[in-house]
């Protein structure tokens, strides 16, 4: 299944067979009640003897067998379309969205190889795209690629569940059973989950997928055996849009550096030196790799950010305090409807901006984005009320960049946006992006305000050892 075929392929036709086998079992529920309660119920008690009797008798307990296997195979057949009927359509529609959305952002998207979706500016213009609009492209591809890609697992696992509902032998009815898709993926999400930080890059997006499509009864279970599978595999990560805010310096080094760019690098070494002395190592880190020039992500402590920082913490809980009523609401309604039994949903928070009040890491990241993400679980008590808890993990992401325009005193030093903005776009640093996610936390979610717990020690005091061997020198 590629893009194109996801938003043109007809689920009404797909709607329709789920319901026609629906009408199908509920017609042979009645003939197996019939042939169970009526034919061989009278045959088990009759009183008679002979062959014709143990002959007749057989036929009839083997009939009555046959009705309630059809039974079963039209309730599994049905159960497995409308469960496929109901996960595609909500993925066909989510695709449709986006698309659109993207359409309003001046962006095309098209079906690309591989069952990669492409998206592209729908005008092109000499200049390239900023490192915004980039971003902005980046994310559409890489979600609607998701989406197709979960579509077509979902096919495949519609295909595999209807096989074993049927066997593959029209004389023989009453094979695998299935309430839904959950007894096809569960056994594939536990086998990901076993992985841990072994499973690849493809499977780690396999399982967030199944992680999303298993009912609530089935993610409790795997949530309950697979916990640090899951945790390893980064089951939490974040799936609201990451991307730059602005544009940076823009295009990478399409300058030549003269001798007073050279200059500002040899200084902003020793800026990092400064930074150390008097305590903001991370600023001092983060602006050594924008001088190492190498762009590559840089995993940020976000325990030890919300240890320090009290406007992350307090945006944290604010986000948190602002959906707990309604994820408590959705996962008791879920536990209503699994009729008693554990049940687990997933939660996200909108992404939030905020800037840093601790001065180390005001000047190593200054504003940045933030959500939580993390499951609502409910499991019955020993009193037999429900007990609802959340465990979720904070997150946090931005770009290292310099604005034009400011200036940033550090120590006995003032930086000037604009000459830290120039080193990139001579190519003697590079901008890149910073992201992280905090440990995870559990806390209880009774009918009050939930009172998160303190941030994990981050365990280490985050000091760099030797900022010289970044490669500033």
């Amino acid at each position: 299944m590629d893009y194109d075929d996801l938003l043109k392929v007809d689920l009404g036709k797909l709607s329709t067979a789920a319901s026609d086998w629906k009408t199908v079992f509920q017609d042979l529920e009645r003939l197996a009640d019939n042939a169970r309660d009526g034919m061989k119920a009278k045959s088990d008690k009759a009183r008679w003897q002979g062959a014709n009797a143990t002959v007749t008798r057989a036929f009839v307990g083997k009939t009555a067998k046959e009705f309630d296997d059809l039974r079963r195979e039209a309730k599994s057949i049905w159960s497995v379309m409308n469960d496929a009927h109901g996960e595609l359509e909500a993925l066909q529609r989510r695709a449709k969205d986006l698309t659109a959305e993207a359409g309003r952002a001046g962006l095309l998207v098209t079906s690309g190889q591989d069952g990669r979706v492409k998206v592209m500016e729908v005008q092109c213009t000499p200049e390239s795209s900023g490192q915004k609009k980039l971003d902005e492209m980046q994310w559409y591809a890489d979600t609607l690629t998701d989406i197709v890609s979960h579509a077509g697992e979902i096919d495949e696992a519609t295909a595999r569940a209807l096989r074993g509902s049927h066997g593959g032998n029209p004389d023989n009815a009453g094979h695998g059973t299935y309430t839904s898709l959950d007894e096809d993926m569960f056994p594939r999400a536990v086998d990901l989950a076993r992985l841990g930080n072994d499973a690849s890059s493809t499977q780690r997006q396999e399982l967030r997928r199944l992680w999303e499509s298993l009912s609530p009864e089935a993610r409790a279970r795997l949530w309950s055996q697979q916990r640090d599978g899951l945790l390893d595999a980064d089951i939490f990560a974040p799936q609201v849009r990451r991307g730059a805010v602005d544009d940076g310096a823009g295009p990478y080094d399409v300058e030549d550096p003269g001798w007073g760019d050279r200059w500002i690098h040899a200084q902003a070494g020793m800026i990092t030196d400064a930074g150390d002395f008097i305590g903001n190592t991370d600023a001092s880190r983060h602006m050594n790799h924008y001088l190492e020039g190498s762009g590559d992500t840089l995993n940020l402590d976000v325990d030890r950010m919300l240890t320090d920082d009290e406007t992350l913490r307090l945006t944290a809980e604010t986000s948190v305090a602002q959906q707990q009523d309604r994820w408590r609401q959705q996962a008791l309604e879920a536990f209503e409807q699994s009729g008693g039994k554990p049940v687990s949903i997933p939660v996200e928070t909108p992404a939030v901006g905020y800037t840093h009040s601790d001065r180390n890491w005001y000047l190593a990241v200054g504003s940045a984005m933030s959500n939580t993400t993390g499951a609502v679980t409910v499991v019955p008590g020993a009193d037999g009320r429900p007990q609802v808890t959340l465990d979720y993990q904070v997150n946090v992401w931005d770009r290292y960049n310099w604005d034009p325009g400011k200036s940033t005193p550090i120590g006995p030093t003032t930086v000037t946006d604009a000459d830290m903005a120039r080193l990139h776009t001579t190519g003697l640093a590079r901008e890149f992006d910073m992201r992280g996610s905090g440990s995870t936390q559990h806390v209880e979610l009774g009918s009050g305000s939930a009172q998160l717990p303190d941030p994990p020690d981050p365990g280490r005091d985050g000091e760099r050892t030797d900022p010289g061997r970044e490669g500033v020198r």
